[in-house]
């Protein structure tokens, strides 16, 4: 880990900024990192804290686990101090719990921008709310001690932290379905035969294969960079000919720049 002075450093999570690299980690392994509100609005806090230049985000935890899911303590009649309990949303209206549900789902939106590549280290439990942090992350290496696990379903609730849709465009319909109902562990092996992971490593090479990694997505150019994830994240909703079209366009922009031609 960089010795560099943390950007934010609070409510479980740190981030360091080491020039086009950032560093999100989640800093409370006494409780395998297990997931607060407090800790949602810090991630979302660190998502507007990046500075410009930042290319590469790597979003990992201290300890044995990457993290343990939801703090258990939600799940109690009081919740957590200061924040609506599960029975206090229940008993709001739906414009309320939504708005609420939203300001969660911030802590795990902002991975995905297209101006960024994010990379998640994940070993040990990856379970629930911690699962769906790892998908909200472009790409994901894992450590052979990994297990990921949707248990929401098993407790009576939906994975709702913006999980779904990635989980089912990475394993498919069919495997994700399973995963959730049955709430079960998915393995480092699995895990990479099933496209949910791109790595997985020796937990004490983790750290070694995400530095070379990021390295090796800092090696093209950023605007290239750019312009490729956007067509790839765009290409599920687009007909062959639309993406054809899309292909053309970005490129035209590419040359153009590359030319020093204005459009």
């Amino acid at each position: 880990m960089t010795s560099l002075d943390p950007v934010l450093d609070k409510d479980g999570v740190r981030l360091v900024v080491d020039g086009e690299t950032a560093t999100v980690t989640l800093t409370n392994p006494a409780r395998r990192n297990a997931q607060s509100p407090a800790l949602w609005r810090a991630l979302a806090e660190a998502g507007r804290a990046l500075p410009g230049d930042v290319r590469v985000v790597v979003l990992r935890g201290e300890g044995k686990s990457f993290s343990a899911g939801l703090d258990r303590q939600a799940f109690t009649p009081e919740g957590f101090p200061g924040e609506p309990s599960f029975l206090d949303m229940a008993r709001g209206g739906d414009a309320e719990m939504d708005a609420i549900i939203a300001g969660y789902q911030e802590a795990f939106t902002w991975w995905r921008r297209s101006d960024i590549v994010t990379v998640a280290a994940v070993q040990g439990h990856a379970i629930g709310a911690g699962f769906q942090l790892a998908l909200a992350c472009d790409l994901r290496v894992v450590a052979d001690d990994v297990q990921f696990a949707m248990r929401e379903t098993s407790l009576g609730l939906v994975p709702d932290l913006t999980g779904t849709q990635p989980l089912v465009a990475l394993v498919g319909y069919a495997r994700a379905l399973e995963i959730c109902a049955t709430g079960r562990f998915v393995t480092a092996q699995e895990a990479v035969s099933s496209g949910l992971a791109n790595l997985a490593v020796d937990r004490e090479q983790l750290d070694d294969t995400v530095r070379d990694l990021v390295a090796a997505l800092l090696a093209a150019p950023r605007d290239a960079v750019i312009e490729t994830k956007a067509l790839l994240q765009g290409a599920a909703g687009r007909t062959f000919d639309e993406q054809r079209a899309a292909e053309r366009a970005a490129q035209g922009r590419r040359l153009r720049d590359l030319a020093g031609v204005g459009e």
